[in-house]
């Protein structure tokens, strides 16, 4: 329930603040005065589209803020937003309006926390719903019908609407797979080629060590140099331990130099390191000589072998050139791929399971469909029973409606096309409600749709906008004991030019406009008045105040005839509230 509105700079109010009761809560006053602008001051605290004229001529700041009493289920779902309550009974919903390069930007809270537009429209369809006759164009549109039809088809409806949103969405699932895998099937197959021939090629290769080239290159070195080799390693052995000449070796040099110093250790012991060392020395050299001569010895040419390492050189290079570009991350790539051919062999599905994926659950969705569709089918028939109830107090007995429902193709909503079908004279055929509906049916047929809704409807507090433009007398007070009705089980807001609908308000609130001399710069500098348009709205908390606003709605003047009739419509309006009934 809204207890409590704050408007600042907002449209043409300065400054207003409105406390809101339970029951049925009018708005009164002179086309123009300001009625709606308190209406779209609520939507725009509850996230509402707002833009620069929203903030009033002068300021570069609106504000507003409506505060709420909240509920258990309120509660919870708050919770669920990690905002908390305050004192425990209270959301504020507030909107702050700045004027930035001539465009309005706007922040949202929720109890003093900053929420995205998402947030607040799921608040604001928990605590408020406006009913206009701009609605017109809802109730030309099938999925606002669905939706309405499917709340007053209570639990068991919106369980089986969750059930096939559900299954939709699997079968969304299971479509776009199958269109990937048929999508991609090319693309599969091609890879798949180039896999199967890039994993023959590697493995035809039976790559295994990363420094293989390295070791064929140097055996490649060797065997193209085998004389070379042989005659260096015969030079070396000739310099070290065996010459052919008269050129002494290097053994035979160690070999003196070890006797001089055995002879020269006889005089000094100091020498013996010395003489330990070149001994070492020659042995160390003839060891050297013994290896370099078993080394050229066993050099031989061999041009086959040369032939098979030069063709595995140029195979190792070739790999490298196209998976490298070395070797090692060439076997990288070869044990990657492998694990991608496996995959595209053996992982995927194929496209015959897809489709049977698929097609199950189109059977699973087209079953849940119409079990929706059958639960509509019974709703629709309990609304128009009654709907038609609910008209016929509104001077609407002859009408006739239909809830029409139409196969089309599966939603996440299910499989139906709704729409509200009327005839408001007798023997006229059934045609769309928007459609032929006057803007006076219009209004009386929406009112009576909340009045089948009031049970089911969880939302606090109905907002009414001149619902009942266009009608009088006993219409209007159909109207008037309709409104009271919702106001047992609901708050209701109501804007209207009714003195038969006022006269039943709980609340009674008259708005109107005033021109007001305000100050425009500092006093002590000369500051001048000038001439604004400011909305003000009086509490009519007293049986006079009421009477007066009553006889003006109703004559235009606070003639006697006027008053009498004011007096004798609260009069009727306290006796309807204290018995309970409407009038048939």
């Amino acid at each position: 329930m809204l207890s409590l509105l704050r408007i600042e700079n907002f449209a043409l109010i300065d400054k207003l603040e409105l406390e809101f009761g339970s029951g049925l809560n009018v708005l009164t006053g002179e086309t123009g005065a300001g009625k709606s602008i308190i209406l779209d001051a609520i939507d725009a605290a509850l996230g509402g589209k707002v833009s620069s004229r929203a903030i009033r001529t002068g300021s570069s700041r609106a504000m507003v803020e409506a505060t709420f009493t909240s509920n258990s289920a309120l509660a919870a779902w708050l919770t669920e937003q990690e905002i908390d309550l305050i004192d425990d009974n209270s959301v504020i919903a507030s909107r702050e309006i700045t004027l930035s390069s001539g465009k309005a930007r706007s922040r949202s809270r929720v109890n003093g926390v900053l929420v995205n537009q998402q947030l607040m429209a799921g608040l604001r369809d928990r605590l408020v719903e406006i009913t206009a006759q701009g609605q017109t164009v809802l109730v030309g549109q099938s999925a606002q019908i669905r939706d309405w039809l499917d709340l007053y088809g209570g639990e068991s409806m919106l369980q089986q609407r969750h059930f096939v949103a559900n299954i939709y969405n699997a079968y969304q699932q299971a479509h776009q797979l199958l269109e990937k895998r048929r999508t991609s099937e090319r693309e599969r197959l091609q890879q798949l080629d180039l896999l199967t021939y890039q994993v023959k090629e590697l493995g035809d290769a039976s790559l295994s060590e990363a420094d293989e080239l390295e070791q064929l290159q140097q055996e490649q070195q060797r065997l193209n140099h085998v004389v070379e080799l042989q005659q260096m390693s015969y030079k070396i052995y000739q310099a070290l331990y065996q010459s052919d000449g008269e050129t002494p070796t290097a053994v035979d040099l160690l070999g003196d130099s070890e006797a001089t110093l055995t002879d020269m250790a006889e005089y000094d012991a100091q020498l013996q390191v010395l003489l330990d060392l070149v001994r070492d020395a020659q042995a160390t050299v003839t060891e050297v000589a013994r290896q370099i001569n078993t080394y050229g010895e066993s050099l031989e040419a061999d041009p086959l072998r040369l032939e098979e390492v030069e063709e595995r050189i140029r195979e190792l290079k070739q790999i490298c050139r196209k998976y490298g570009p070395t070797l090692s991350e060439a076997i990288a790539y070869y044990q990657r791929i492998q694990a991608e051919l496996a995959e595209l062999n053996d992982s995927e599905q194929s496209i015959e399971s897809l489709e049977l994926q698929e097609r199950e659950c189109w059977e699973k969705l087209t079953q849940a469909c119409n079990k929706l569709t059958q639960l509509r089918r019974t709703a629709a028939v309990e609304l128009e029973a009654e709907l038609l109830k609910e008209l016929k107090p509104l001077a609407m007995e002859k009408v006739q409606f239909q809830v029409e429902i139409v196969p089309t193709s599966p939603t996440s909503a299910g499989a139906d096309k709704i729409t509200f079908m009327f005839s408001p004279n007798p023997g006229e055929p059934l045609q769309p409600l928007s459609e032929i509906a006057s803007g006076g049916e219009m209004s009386r047929f929406l009112l009576a749709l909340k009045a089948c809704f009031s049970q089911a409807d969880a939302t606090g507090t109905l907002v009414f906008d001149e619902i009942d433009v266009g009608v009088s007398g006993r219409v209007a007070q159909a109207i008037a004991e309709k409104l009271h009705q919702l106001s047992q089980s609901h708050q209701v807001l109501c804007v209207t030019h009714q003195p038969l609908v006022a006269a039943m308000a709980d609340r009674h609130f008259r708005v109107d406009k005033q021109v007001v001399n305000q100050v425009k710069g500092k006093k002590e500098h000369n500051g001048y008045s000038e001439e604004r348009t400011v909305v003000r709205v009086i509490t009519l908390d007293n049986l006079t105040k009421r009477r007066e606003e009553l006889a003006q709605l109703a004559g235009g003047k606070s003639a006697q005839e006027a008053i009498a009739f004011a007096e004798s419509l609260l009069m009727q309006a306290a006796n309807h509230r204290r018995s309970g009934s409407g009038h048939d």
